[in-house]
């Protein structure tokens, strides 16, 4: 009876090694299993949303991936507060890039921050601004403005709810082509430091809790990403020329060789909203010139031809004769008037 025990005892004590041993390697196994390519997040860095999967919303900007790219060595990851950014630089650049690109940063001011105040939109042209330096977004100012245009998935909100179909006001648009002329032409707005995001009181998105907030100005909160990819090292980018304009984006007029833009006068007036043409003055008919009376003739003459002389002024004009003084005659007599 006792061997038979033992040998139960022996049974369970070798199954429970077989068990442990199992559980062993599953748990090896598992450790160099080659598992699927996920972002890797260092600590302090915010995590990377799905390209595109945050478009923006009204009064705010979208979002996208964090660059797939490794963050150099001995880069500072610790966030250290508001840095102003760098001034932008065109690089290489055509006449035609210059003219695209302040007509798309001031469609950008123009429909998002046409009510703010002029910080209110220099804030805006800066955080375009900075996400064209960013390795996260397109190179050109109009490839950010108009990022993701062409899924109907806009990282700026005017670009897709139908706010390019209203004409703008030609006072508001010139206000704004003179803000993204001065940005463009090396501006810097330093309140909102490396800011690449923005958005309303009105509206909270999910990406601004993994963000670090900048500034607010105006009726907007900026914010910048949180560690390297939030650095000023890495917005060292440069501008990429080639500005492409989408379809539904306000053409500007073609640029001239001879005038470089950026500046305010270049761009197309936009006529202002309900204004109806005016129509051409009608050009004066040219008279004939009718012919002057004639003049009248003088006194004289218009007593000489008139026959309504009174008697008693026909003899007027006649030198008096004196009876004391004779009359020379025709025969060279002198005739003695005899009247008394």
């Amino acid at each position: 009876m006792i061997q038979v025990w033992l040998a139960l005892l022996g049974l369970m004590l070798t199954f429970g090694l077989v068990l442990a041993a199992q559980g062993a390697w599953r748990q090896a196994r598992r450790s160099t299993a080659v598992l699927p390519s996920r972002p890797v997040r260092l600590k302090g860095t915010a995590p990377a949303p799905m390209a595109d999967a945050l478009p923006a919303i009204d009064g705010s900007t979208g979002t996208v991936a964090l660059p797939a790219l490794p963050i150099p060595p001995g880069a500072r990851i610790a966030d250290s507060g508001v840095v102003a950014a760098r001034p932008f630089v065109w690089g290489r650049a055509t006449a035609i890039d210059r003219a695209r690109a302040m007509q798309c940063l001031t469609a950008a001011i123009y429909y998002e921050a046409g009510g703010e105040s002029i910080d209110g939109q220099r804030a805006v042209a800066q955080v375009v601004l900075n996400r064209a330096r960013h390795p996260a977004f397109p190179a050109t100012v109009c490839g950010v403005v108009y990022q993701g245009v062409e899924r109907a998935h806009c990282q700026f909100s005017f670009a897709c709810d139908g706010a390019l179909s209203r004409t703008p006001a030609v006072t508001g648009w010139s206000r704004a082509a003179q803000v993204a002329a001065a940005a463009l032409s090396g501006g810097v707005y330093a309140p909102v430091g490396l800011a690449t995001h923005y958005h309303s009181f009105a509206v909270a998105p999910a990406w601004n809790r993994a963000m670090v907030m900048t500034d607010m100005v105006g009726a907007h909160l900026f914010h910048r990403w949180k560690g390297y990819w939030g650095t000023a090292a890495a917005m060292r980018r440069a501008y990429a020329g080639g500005e492409m304009l989408p379809s539904l984006a306000p053409a500007p007029e073609t640029a001239s060789s001879d005038v470089q833009p950026p500046a305010p006068t270049t761009l197309p007036a936009p006529p202002l909203p309900g204004a109806t043409p005016v129509p051409a003055r009608p050009a004066p008919t040219r008279e004939t010139p009718t012919p002057a009376p004639p003049r009248e003739t003088g006194i004289s003459d218009r007593l000489a031809t008139s026959g309504q002389i009174l008697d008693k002024w026909k003899d007027s004009g006649r030198p008096i004769e004196r009876p004391d003084i004779p009359r020379p005659s025709a025969s060279g007599a002198a005739v003695t008037d005899q009247r008394r």
